[in-house]
Order: structure tokens, then C-alpha cells, then sequence
């Protein structure tokens, strides 16, 4: 017996080919290779830049009424690398979150044309201080790494080996500008290190480091931190060995705040602490012993400490001529900033058709009141809701992982970005004192870019890992 001839073999294949069942079959690996989620993605990328493009063209007309070449170069570096992102993400992060890139680069393009707004007006005044195309450059350069951490790292998993080298490395970058030589103070503070004529905050990339050790960390002990232990006035306290090392990280907060003079990043830390144990335990007392001490802690400090307990004065106080026209804790700042944000009212001046220059240090600390003087109320919520949709995000990939350790370094991840947030603008808005700290993604600095852009890659891959869950957990996204 022969076996089919050519052309019966040809026959069969082009049969198979035609089948209505295999047809389907090919359709439905051809959606699975391109995902739905990445076409919503690829059409808010787009619609992002549109908007960037809109504001740069709006700041030019409206302070030089022309569209000049800064334009494009300010335009082009970030739509190239975004899209470049979002390829890399169709190819190795197929299954990630599609809202996270698109918000990220919403807030950090909006940043960068409000700064380029205020440099135009720092030109025309003789000013040569200038920030908008070195954001440019830091946020290219962020997004690069952003995606590189897509790329290159296959699992988010491989940290949680890596636990108290990320404690190390975390508490060696909060303590690195008190180091001779390279340290160097600002404005008072000592938080940047110095680099061959480069200034770099070590801290915000501390806070990715100490939160995966915290998740790592609590995974760990977390029985132990909640059940184990002898009981003083009827409360079960854990081992002392166990607490070690968070109090290690507590202490190093507290060397921020008494030796680098930054209550806002104290604060930050503390925060985070506070958070990741009281979820991974679900025991209340951390929460309420942390917030006690914290409030003695800030008592203290404002009685002890002259920096602190100038902010305090100057928050409580700020239109008194004893604090608005102080040298040291000038609350000059502070009014400035409000009287910009009313100002522009409900809904703004517009950009470029405001006086946002007369704040002091309105590119980074100040920003929110910038954009709240050209964006009025109307723009500062759209900027709110834009964070709260990242946050709430973020804490979605938590809820729907089944991995505890996932689950902890995406909330904590993602509380980050939340708390500094909330301290950036209720220092603006006279709810708590100024820290110092920067907005995430709109404020002018390469380090705090850097760091966030880091964040959304790792809750990018944390999300992607998520097709590797059961279907039940898959529906609940």
C-alpha cells in the first residue's frame, strides 16, 4: 500500500484550513496574541498626546503667540518612548493593566508643559534657571527604564529573595546625604547627593526598595507579628526579634527627620510602615499605637525642633506679618500659593494666562498651585481623579492577586504614590504643613520621575502576572 499522494495531503490541509471549528480556533489565538485591553490602551496613549500637544501649543500662544521649534522638541521624545512603551507592553506585559501608562503619562505631560509655561516666564524676565527641557530629558529617561523593567524583568517574584538586601539597600539611600563629600544641603535640608555636577534624592528610590522589604518582610512574619507574643495590659505583642527590623527602618525615619530636617519624608516612610503592617496582620493596635506615637513624636519635635516647629507656626499662622515676612519659615510661600489658586477660581486662568511665576519654587514644591491658578478647581479635580484612578488601580491588582506577597508590594506600591500625593497637595492647600515632598509625575526633578515610573513598571508586571491566576480570580477584574 501507498500512503496519500500530494495531492490528497493538500486536499486534507486546505480542508482543515476552511473548517468553520479550526477558523475560530485561529481567530480566538489571534485575539489572545493582541489583547482587547491593549487597543483601549493604544487609543488613550494616543488621545494623551493629543492633549500634550494641545497644551504646549496653548502655553506657547498664549505667552508668545507662535508656535515655535521648542515644540516639537519637547513633543517628540516623549510620544516616541510612550509608544515604544506600550509596544513593549503588546509583546511582554500582554495581559497588564491598560489605565496605568496612559494616566502616568497624562500627569507627567501635563507637568512638564506647566513648567515649560513657567520657564517662558522666567525667560522674559531675565531668568536663566530653567527646568522644562531637563524634565524632558528626565522623563524620557524614566519611561526608558520603565520599560526596561518590563522587558527585562520576567516576574516581579524574584525580589521577595532579596528581602533584607532591599532593607540594606533602602536604609543606605535614606542615610547616603548625610555621607561627606557628596551630600549636599538645599534649602535648608539635606537630601541630595552630588555626583560629578549631578544632584540625585537618594530617598525616592529608597521607598521602592524598603516597600519591597516590608512586603517580603511581613509575608514572612506576619503570623508571628499577629499571634506570638506576650501580652502587656492585655494586648499580645510579637517577639522582639521579629520587630527588629521594622524598628530598624522606624529609627532610620526618625534619623530623616532630626538630622536631614525633612519631616515629609519621615512622614512618608512611617506612613508606608503603618499601612502594610496593619494589612498584612489585619491587627488595628499597630495602627493606633503607630499614630500615638507619631503624634508624640510631632509634638515633641515641634517643641524641640526649630525647623519643625517653624512649619507648624507658619501653617497654623500664615497671613500674620510675624511668619509671612520671617527669613527662616517664611509662610510667604504658602499665602502665595493661595491667593494664585483663588485666583483662578473655579476654572482658571488657562495656561499660560496666569502669574504662577510669582510663587517661589513653583516648578516643583508649588506646582499644584500653578495648575490650580490655570486650571482652576475644575482642573485641580481632574488632576485628583486622575490620581485616585492610578491608586485605585494599583490596589485592584492587590485585590485580585492570590499571591500574598504580590498582593502586599502592589498595595504598598501603590500607597506611595497615595500618601505623597496627599502631602504634596495638603501642604499646598494649608490641610497639613508644607513638607518638601514632590507630586508625583507633575513636579520638576529626575529622581522623584524616575522612582515613579519604576512603580507603574513593577505594578505593570505585577498585573500582567496576573493571567497565570485561576478564572475565578480573573472574573473578579
Amino acid at each position: 500500500m501507498t500512503g496519500p499522494s500530494l495531492l490528497q495531503r493538500a486536499s486534507h490541509v486546505i480542508k482543515d484550513q476552511t473548517d468553520p471549528h479550526t477558523i475560530t480556533m485561529n481567530i480566538g489565538r489571534l485575539i489572545r496574541v493582541v489583547p482587547r485591553s491593549r487597543n483601549i490602551e493604544a487609543i488613550l496613549i494616543f488621545f494623551v498626546l493629543g492633549l500634550y500637544a494641545f497644551e504646549l501649543a496653548q502655553v506657547q500662544l498664549s505667552t508668545i503667540a507662535k508656535l515655535t521649534p521648542e515644540f516639537f522638541m519637547l513633543w517628540a521624545p516623549i510620544a516616541v518612548l510612550s509608544v515604544v512603551f506600550h509596544v513593549v507592553l503588546r509583546f511582554k506585559a500582554s495581559e497588564a493593566d491598560s489605565l496605568l501608562l496612559p494616566i502616568a503619562l497624562a500627569l507627567n505631560t501635563l507637568g512638564i508643559a506647566e513648567i515649560y509655561r513657567l520657564d517662558i516666564a522666567k525667560t522674559i524676565a531675565g531668568d536663566t534657571d530653567l527646568f522644562g527641557f531637563k524634565q524632558v530629558i528626565w522623563a524620557s529617561v524614566a519611561l526608558a527604564i520603565g520599560f526596561l523593567v518590563v522587558w527585562l524583568v520576567p516576574t516581579h517574584l524574584f525580589l521577595r529573595r532579596y528581602v533584607y538586601i532591599s532593607m540594606i539597600i533602602g536604609v543606605a539611600l535614606l542615610l547616603s546625604p548625610m555621607l561627606p563629600f557628596v551630600g549636599l544641603k538645599i534649602n535648608g535640608a539635606q537630601l541630595w547627593i552630588s555626583v560629578a555636577g549631578l544632584t540625585f534624592q537618594p530617598g525616592e528610590l529608597a521607598k521602592i526598595a524598603l516597600t519591597v522589604f516590608f512586603a517580603g518582610y511581613l509575608v514572612t512574619h506576619r503570623d508571628s507579628l499577629a499571634a506570638v507574643g506576650r501580652k502587656v495590659l492585655g494586648i499580645k505583642l510579637p517577639q522582639a526579634r521579629d520587630l527588629g527590623p521594622i524598628l530598624m527602618i522606624w529609627l532610620a525615619s526618625l534619623a530623616i527627620l532630626v538630622l536631614q530636617r525633612d519631616l515629609g519624608t519621615s512622614l512618608l516612610y512611617f506612613g508606608l510602615f503603618l499601612v502594610m503592617i496593619y494589612v498584612a496582620t489585619g491587627r488595628a493596635i499597630y495602627v493606633v499605637v503607630g499614630l500615638a506615637v507619631f503624634g508624640s513624636g510631632a509634638f515633641l519635635a515641634g517643641r524641640i525642633l526649630d525647623y519643625v516647629g517653624g512649619r507648624f507656626d507658619a501653617w497654623l499662622n500664615p497671613f500674620s506679618d510675624l511668619h509671612y515676612k520671617a527669613d527662616v519659615n517664611s509662610s510667604y510661600q504658602l499665602v502665595q500659593g493661595l491667593f494664585g489658586m483663588a485666583h483662578g477660581g473655579i476654572w482658571g486662568t488657562g495656561l499660560g494666562g496666569g502669574f504662577p511665576q510669582m510663587v517661589p519654587v513653583a516648578e516643583s514644591d508649588f506646582i499644584i498651585s500653578s495648575l490650580g491658578e490655570e486650571l482652576g478647581l475644575v482642573g485641580l479635580f481632574a488632576i485628583l481623579g486622575l490620581y485616585l484612578l492610578l491608586v485605585s488601580r494599583g490596589l485592584r491588582i492587590a485585590f485580585n492577586h492570590t499571591d500574598d506577597f504580590s498582593k502586599l508590594l502592589a498595595i504598598g506600591l501603590s500607597f506611595v504614590i497615595a500618601l505623597q500625593t496627599f502631602i504634596v497637595v495638603g501642604g499646598v492647600t494649608r490641610v497639613v504643613p508644607l513638607t518638601g515632598l514632590t507630586t508625583p509625575f507633575l513636579a520638576a526633578g529626575g529622581s522623584s520621575l524616575l522612582a515613579n515610573w519604576i512603580i507603574v513598571a513593577l505594578l505593570l508586571r505585577i498585573s500582567d502576572s496576573l493571567k497565570a491566576e485561576s478564572p475565578k480570580v480573573k472574573a473578579l477584574a
